[in-house]
């Protein structure tokens, strides 16, 4: 099951890298395509941070000193309908325009329209000649995640240390997917018992804590020259996407025998980064003012691309967790810009 749910998350990493094969034809947008690819990609850096950022408690109650817990689960970022699509306006580019003429929408990565955009290229030389290309951007791949949300998996490993205090650490192994791929990630959290500063609190089934948890995620992807007779040719190129997160809440939970009810409410805040590396040749044709053709053109980019996207989002979640001996089954939703939904099970000895 686990490695299902890794396989679901690094394919969602992998399709937003591995998309930098097909957004490679973006960089005949000349200086336009820093603009078009940021509007193209951003909702998809965004889920990933949304999505990263949660899971990481079923309760209020921490253990006692050496009490474990060993969780396995997954999150799902929800996208709004907002950032599904863009609305693309000539008048705010330089040199691309699509190929119906005036404002259009366009879907994002994560949209529910899976059919290309056609742009045309037209970039002046400045001697009275033209670069001329054409490019399509891929459509949306949102159809092919669950409820169209971003995926994260959740491996988490929580000890009870000294003072009523926590120590989480959450990993994913390099799974192997894709001999050009190559994944890390690691987080780390503490989360501290608030209920034993408050008398009243000790004996009754209310738990209160707080907790702060950070986590960084690193993904390669190796992008080949497939097609030897377009207008890019690639040499030594890579996709590369980076991910920082920062969850701080207060959690609260009525902690009874079989069933558990938790909420939280705090801040969450995060930044990612998709960088498009090495050499890329393109190749334009070069036309003079009245559309003659003059031949062929080309010139080389070197780390054309690098997005970042930072978040930052209020944060109201609720769950529940069932109790079945040291086993637990938890779900929970949590609401944000992307909203969130949790699931997973665990063990846990206090």
């Amino acid at each position: 099951m686990m490695k299902k749910i890794c396989i679901l998350f690094f394919v969602a990493c992998f399709s937003f890298t591995s998309f930098s094969q097909e957004l490679e034809a973006i960089l005949l947008a000349a200086g336009d395509a820093e603009q078009l690819t940021q509007a193209y990609i951003e909702p998809a850096l965004k889920g990933v941070v949304y999505s990263m950022n949660d899971g990481w408690y079923t309760t209020g109650k921490t253990h006692k000193v050496l009490g474990f817990d060993i969780t396995i689960g997954a999150n799902l970022a929800l996208v709004p309908d907002k950032d599904k699509e863009f609305l693309f306006r000539p008048s705010e580019y330089n040199f691309v325009t699509t190929q119906t003429g005036g404002d259009q929408t366009i879907s994002t990565i994560l949209g529910d329209d899976t059919d290309g955009t056609v742009f045309d290229v037209r970039v002046p030389v400045g001697d009275g000649t033209f670069k001329v290309a054409e490019f399509e951007m891929p459509g949306g791949i949102g159809d092919d995640f669950p409820l169209k949300g971003v995926p994260s998996p959740l491996i988490q490993l929580g000890v009870g240390l000294p003072t009523k205090t926590d120590f989480k650490l959450r990993f994913l192994p390099n799974i192997g997917v894709d001999d050009k791929v190559k994944n890390f990630l690691i987080g780390v959290g503490l989360q501290h018992n608030v209920s034993q500063y408050i008398p009243a609190m000790e004996e009754s089934p209310f738990s209160l804590s707080a907790l702060v948890a950070y986590g960084y995620t690193k993904v390669t992807y190796a992008i080949d020259d497939e097609d030897a007779l377009d207008d890019v040719t690639v040499t030594n190129g890579e996709a590369l996407f980076k991910l920082n997160t920062l969850s701080i809440q207060a959690i609260g939970s009525v902690d009874l025998a079989i069933i558990d009810f938790y909420a939280s409410v705090g801040f969450g805040s995060g930044g990612s980064q998709l960088a498009m590396n090495g050499d890329y040749t393109l190749t334009y044709r070069l036309e003079d003012e009245q559309g003659n053709d003059l031949g062929n053109v080309s010139e080389t980019l070197t780390d054309p691309l690098n997005f970042k996207t930072n978040v930052n989002s209020f944060r109201l979640g609720v769950g529940t967790r069932i109790n079945l001996s040291v086993f637990k089954i938890f779900a929970s939703y949590t609401l944000q810009e992307y909203s969130n939904l949790s699931a997973g099970i665990g063990i846990s000895v206090r």
